[in-house]
Parts: C-alpha cells; structure tokens; sequence
C-alpha cells in the first residue's frame, strides 16, 4: 500500500492529485467541528459582500458567509461521490456478469439492454427519479450510479470476455473450477485497474452533475450546503457580483481536474509496461 501510494505521488501530476483531494478530506472532516460562521446565520445588510477580513471570501445573497458554505459543501461532495462510485460498481459489476454470461440469450439481451439504456441522458433519468422522490441528494446518486453503471460495464466487457478467453483460464476451467471463482479470482483482478481509472473520472462527472442537477432544480434541496447548490445560487447573479461566482466555480474546477488526473495516474501506475521500464532504469 505505501509502495502504491508513492508510485500515486511520483510526479508533478501525482502531488497535484494528492495535495488537491487531501485538502478536500481535511477541510470537509474540519467542517463538522468548525466554520466561521453559522450556516443558518444571514444578514440581509450584507448582501453580496466582497473578500474582506471579516467574511474571507464574501457573503451570498442572504448575506450568509460564503466559506463556512463550501465548507458544509465539502462533507456532502464527499459522501455524493463515495455513495454514487460504490453504486456505480455495484450495477457495473452485476450488469457485466450478464453481459458475460454463458447462456447465449442471457448474453445477447443483457448486451442490447445495455446499448439502449445507456443512450438515456443521466439528466433524464434524474427527472423520472424527482417525480416520486423530489429533488434530493438521493436523486443523484441514484441517477449518476446506474448511469455510470452502465457506462462501467460497457467499458469492461472487452477484458472481461479477453481473460475469460485466456489459456490460464480454460486450464482453470478443465480442473473443475466454478464459474463464480473464475469471476473473482482471475476476472475481477484482471479488470480492477480499468474499473479504477474510470470510476475516478465517473467521481469527478459526479461533482459536475451534482451542480447542474441543482441548478435545474432536481438536485440538492435548498437549506442543504452543496458546490451545486452556492454556485447555482450565486451564477444567477455572475454580471453584477462575479466574485460570488468564481470561488465555488473554482473549487469544482480544482477538484474535478484532480479527480480526472487521478485517472491518469492511476493508469500509469497499474500499466505494467511502465512499472517494467522504471525497474530497468
């Protein structure tokens, strides 16, 4: 674990990703304890303040104090994205053990669902799921996890049907093995860097869709502290007080990029290929 953490640090990428995701961890665990200010504490003379000492980046349009807001935000990103990545993998994994059925019909239908329902916008899916449900954080998560599911299992199958059509395999297969422990020892290990490259970048789509969700009125409730809900609040107003706008745009664009280039880092850290060649230099 701390060999691979190491690899994940090598590099200018790799300090970004890990400076950028840790001061997130930080700021949201600091968050239960400690804001500047009350969440519930406005003041309607102080409206659309400016950076000053008293308010480090400003007040929203209640007057409330925009840090101790994307404070709060910070927790709820955080579980979003933990909530809608282990759903991802739940649907991806089981939506792919149909895919790769042995059962031809099983296989057949499972593949042609897949390619009809991933054509459904994740912005859709939200909708039909705000009808009965309202708008919550629920809705995201649920939307964004079969989405993103789906999505996974698409992006595994190729491997999957790769290794299962490996040597190793047909000996483990000829030696008595079940179809369940082909799956998990020799399927699952095989495609765990590419299932952790693209739930990382799935991660950061995450928080994108969490703030336009909220924008168009299916996402985070009002009341509940999210990066969505401070920038949906304040973009409404960017001509007049573009400074209320830019500090929530840049910590979603901060932590989406990091994000997205864990992706990258991760990828270079379980390519064989280049752990081989560091070893010969």
């Amino acid at each position: 674990m701390i060999k691979f953490l190491r690899r994940i640090w090598h590099g200018v990428t790799g300090k970004f990703v890990c400076i950028i995701l840790c001061l997130w961890i930080f700021v949201a665990a600091l968050s239960f304890v400690w804001t500047p200010y009350s969440l519930l504490e406005t003041n309607g003379y102080q409206v659309w303040q400016k950076p000053s000492l008293k308010h480090w980046l400003g007040t929203d349009g209640t007057g409330a104090d925009m840090l101790s807001w994307l404070m709060a935000g910070s927790r709820v990103e955080i579980l979003l994205v933990i909530s809608t990545v282990a759903i991802a993998s739940v649907v991806g994994f089981v939506i792919l053990s149909f895919t790769i059925c042995r059962v031809q019909k099983i296989r057949s239908v499972s593949i042609m669902a897949v390619d009809a329902l991933i054509s459904i916008p994740t912005v859709l899916i939200a909708l039909m799921l705000a009808v009965p449900l309202g708008a919550s954080v629920l809705v995201i998560m649920l939307a964004c996890g079969f989405g993103y599911g789906l999505n996974l299992a698409r992006i595994l199958r190729p491997s999957a049907v790769l290794v299962l059509k490996s040597n190793y395999v047909d000996c483990a297969i000829s030696n008595g093995a079940s179809r369940s422990y082909v799956l998990l020892k020799h399927v699952l290990p095989n495609i765990l860097p590419i299932a952790s490259v693209q739930l990382s970048l799935s991660a950061g789509t995450v928080i994108l869709a969490e703030s336009g969700l909220t924008y168009l009125g299916v996402g985070v409730p009002s009341g509940v502290p999210s990066w969505g809900r401070v920038l949906s609040t304040s973009v409404t107003l960017i001509h007049v007080y573009p400074l209320a706008a830019l500090w929530p745009g840049l910590v979603v664009t901060l932590t989406v990029l990091a994000l997205n280039l864990l992706g990258d880092v991760l990828r270079s850290v379980t390519n064989p290929a280049n752990r081989e060649s560091k070893n010969e230099s």
